[in-house]
């Protein structure tokens, strides 16, 4: 068997798996602050100290970089769902104390930090999985493929092979199977939704693959907490308001907040050119109170505690019908219940989106709904009640499965190396 690692890299987590001699895969561990854990966070802290030889420039990962991140009270650059920016041509690189990291830096270095923490050295392959569609508006499929391998290849890797990232879950799914079936995969993540559809056919020798259709879209998590950021957060920070210009009393732009409202740009928004004009936009505005806690929200790098609080929030909605909100930043408070009802319209139009996607998967397939055995949600999305609702009733609740939201990509990668025809699973 050749050594290999399965690589989910994903927006929120990441997570690595290797596969022993007896066929079992097996999640790289981690420890931190007396708890061991698979799914490690997907963020970087850049930080810098001064001593004998000069200013030095450091950096951390996951639950370390949290730490720093907090212990330095945002006197730090922290990076979050920077996978996002992976098919960006728009994303060239940002400027990290002097020097222009691009995203092909920003993997590397969070992937040796990752290893680092493993205390584990990497083999020379590695299976890593993709989404079906990558997150923003036109990604550039080539343009990500190319930096991931030259992050990839930075790191010592030789032989790499890119899986989409349901098929992978499908793979791991497949292992429980017990007959030949029609699989529904739908796997969602921070950035993305994606949908495989696979007939497997158990054999005495190997467990036979056909794919079937792929579709994905670029909504999912991260897009629930934009509507919870913009429905509750961004009015405190300025959206709505008003400035002047000319004698003419004119709206602020809604682009500073749509911005805003995606957290993970906020530490690049505060190096750009926005920051500066709503420096300028401050001394025009009729409400200066809002766009300098907005400026502030920026200095303080609060996009983490933001995140935070979202992300409690919603979790909560996922088992009671209402759910309390709670950010204090400087000298804005923001509390208030959010009730499950009104979160669900918020999320209309992203919830539109993943059942279009799915028509697609259907279509593309030449299949409908009741020529699907078995549906197997996965991702931290999947727990959202509205989004397990609608597959119980448009597939019948009796073939909805779920399971390892956070390893079953991972898990399944690394059980994909171990394939004779590997090119069978590849992209």
């Amino acid at each position: 068997m050749i050594a290999s690692i399965g690589l989910d890299f994903g927006t929120t987590n990441t997570v690595a798996t290797t596969i022993h001699a007896d066929g079992q895969a097996e999640a790289m561990q981690f420890a931190h602050a007396g708890q061991a854990f698979d799914a490690f966070r997907s963020v970087l802290c850049f930080w810098q100290t001064d001593d004998a030889a000069g200013r030095r420039t450091h950096v951390d990962a996951g639950p370390w970089a949290i730490d720093q991140f907090l212990e330095l009270a945002g006197d730090c650059r922290f990076i979050q769902s920077f996978k996002t920016f992976a098919a960006s041509p728009l994303f060239t690189d940002t400027l990290i104390y002097g020097r222009r990291l691009g995203f092909e830096e920003l993997l590397s270095s969070f992937l040796r930090q990752l290893r680092a923490h493993a205390g584990r050295e990497f083999p020379k392959r590695v299976i890593i999985g993709r989404p079906v569609k990558f997150a923003g508006g036109a990604p550039d499929e080539r343009l990500a493929r190319s930096r991931y391998e030259a992050a990839l290849r930075s790191l010592g890797f030789e032989d790499i092979h890119h899986v989409y990232e349901p098929v992978a879950a499908a793979y791991y799914f497949a292992q429980r199977l017990n007959a030949d079936a029609t699989v529904l995969v739908a796997d969602f993540g921070g950035g993305t939704s994606d949908f495989s559809i696979v007939r497997f056919s158990r054999q005495p020798d190997r467990l036979r693959y056909a794919p079937l259709a792929h579709a994905g879209v670029g909504v999912a998590g991260d897009a629930f907490d934009y509507r919870i950021i913009d429905q509750v957060v961004a009015r405190a920070f300025g959206k709505g308001s008003e400035y002047t210009s000319w004698g003419k009393v004119l709206p602020v732009p809604n682009g500073y907040f749509a911005k805003f409202s995606r957290w993970h740009e906020l530490s690049i928004m505060r190096h750009s050119r926005d920051y500066r004009e709503l420096q300028h936009l401050l001394r025009s505005s009729l409400d200066p109170e809002r766009i300098q806690a907005f400026l502030d929200f920026l200095d303080a790098d609060a996009g983490y505690a933001m995140y935070r609080a979202v992300s409690a929030a919603k979790m909560a909605l996922s088992s009671a019908e209402a759910a309390p909100f709670s950010l204090y930043v400087g000298d804005v408070a923001i509390e208030r219940t959010i009730r499950r009802a009104e979160f669900e319209a918020w999320i209309a139009p992203e919830l539109d989106a993943i059942h279009r996607c799915v028509d697609r998967a259907l279509s593309d397939a030449g299949l409908n709904e009741s020529a699907i055995d078995r549906v197997f949600l996965t991702g931290g999305t999947s727990f959202v009640p509205a989004v397990r609702t609608h597959f119980e009733g448009r597939f019948g609740k009796a073939k909805i499965e779920t399971g390892d939201q956070l390893v079953s990509i991972a898990y399944g990668l690394a059980l994909i190396a171990a394939e004779d025809e590997l090119e069978k699973w590849t992209v």
